[in-house]
């Protein structure tokens, strides 16, 4: 913070790297589409905290022609629209449960006293898409914990109720409504420009980690004005109108995947009707504890996640993870039929990240971790097999798709580069 205290909102403002862009309005993305201007690219990333059976997800062969698994199987309709990654996990990652909130950002140590989380790529990809969207990205989760971070590694606080949800992307507010919000935004305006003011007071009064501290929390704020400004510059727009109705009452907590298919059919309507491009899903283990409605299955996912290779135990996980991964391919469907005004899928234009932060949550085990990447313009229909006792950074393939979205980036957090074998179509 060189600045002096007497430059003005404006002035500051431009020279933090912040303009002021109009949104882009849904007349302008429907001319520019008609035109002949690629639609634009968007990113799902999807953790699901216990893991996966790895013996029914991973393909025992490399390349394109590897034989389906029984997993697979349900995802089979989309063979070609999606890429089985195998020997990826996050260098010293930390134990399994705590790993969760370092899924998307690759800091190390998850879970010690000294962790300290960075971002999450999501947020990376969010400031990259900025204010051209209503919501420049979503955090979602089914129970608990959400899986972004910002650019402090403070984790975001995830939104968690579906009919919460669907009124914040497509009920539009009353007058009043309105009008109050517009004062709540104004009002959080007022206070960053005050603690602003007193930032720069204390500059000349401070050691020099002091001083880098202080202007960590200085950039927080430049991040949560910049927010601001795009909150207000979308309050006069009115919201876009789906012919659905309303999310129904919220399934049980038990239910992991009732309420996982109430967050994709979200998902689907918030990147169909481009209110955001960016969507982060947290399917956390809080929900893992109680016993699911699921046919043949006694107890709950945490406890069956743990089988400790007693095969009844094995056969409920199977049940459970089997209906998780149809209503994934439904999600998939969904994209695939859904078509954009430039003629592609809305699945050719969205990377959908699905995988976790566990590679065997029996023993907690975070290498090997399940990943699989849909859509998004890669060249897909293969399982890209990486050495099962030392792994690839994860953040290998998040930097290729960072790359994909338009990123000049290298590489990203613990990573080395970009992900061998994985092209861009």
């Amino acid at each position: 913070m060189n600045q002096q205290p007497s430059l003005a909102r404006r002035q500051f403002l431009r020279a933090a790297g912040y303009g002021l862009v109009l949104p882009l309005l849904e007349s302008k993305r429907r001319h520019a589409t008609a035109s002949g201007a690629q639609a634009p690219r968007r990113m799902v990333c999807i953790c699901r905290g216990l893991g996966l059976y790895g013996p029914d997800f991973f393909p025992k062969q490399a390349g394109l022609d590897y034989e389906i698994t029984p997993y697979l199987k349900h995802l089979a309709a989309y063979r070609h629209d999606f890429t089985i990654v195998s020997g990826l996990s996050h260098p010293n990652a930390g134990n399994g449960h705590a790993a969760e909130v370092s899924f998307l950002t690759g800091a190390p140590h998850a879970g010690s006293p000294s962790f300290k989380n960075t971002v999450s790529i999501d947020q990376i990809v969010a400031e990259h898409v900025g204010n051209a969207t209503r919501y420049a990205f979503l955090s979602l989760a089914t129970h608990n914990s959400g899986l972004s971070a910002t650019r402090n590694g403070v984790q975001i606080p995830p939104d968690k109720e579906p009919a919460s949800i669907f009124r914040k992307l497509f009920i539009q507010g009353t007058p009043q409504e309105v009008r109050e919000q517009e004062h709540r935004l104004q009002r959080g305006r007022s206070i960053l420009d005050s603690v602003r003011s007193e930032l720069a007071a204390l500059q000349d009064q401070l050691s020099s980690a002091d001083r880098d501290r202080l202007e960590q929390y200085a950039t927080a704020i430049r991040d949560v004005e910049v927010r601001l400004h795009n909150s207000e510059a979308w309050m006069e727009m009115p919201k876009q109108r789906v012919k659905v109705d309303p999310p129904g009452p919220y399934p049980s907590t038990e239910d992991i995947v009732g309420r996982s298919q109430m967050m994709y059919d979200l998902i689907h309507l918030a990147l169909q009707t481009d209110s955001t491009r960016v969507v982060t899903l947290m399917m956390d283990q809080a929900g893992g504890n109680g016993v699911p409605p699921i046919e043949g299955v006694s107890e709950g996912r945490h406890g069956l996640s743990h089988h400790g290779m007693d095969p009844a135990k094995i056969a409920q996980l199977r049940a459970i993870e089997i209906a998780e991964l149809k209503i994934f391919a439904a999600f998939l469907e969904k994209l695939k039929v859904t078509t954009e005004d430039a003629g592609s899928s809305l699945l050719d234009q969205t990377m959908v990240l699905y995988g976790s932060n566990m590679g065997n949550a029996s023993s907690h085990d975070t290498r090997n971790l399940p990943i699989l990447l849909a859509g998004g313009g890669f060249k897909h229909g293969q399982h890209l097999a990486f050495d099962q006792n030392h792994n690839v950074p994860l953040s290998n393939l998040f930097a290729s798709m960072l790359q994909r979205h338009g990123l000049e980036i290298d590489r990203f957090s613990s990573g080395t580069g970009t992900l061998t074998g994985l092209e861009f179509v």
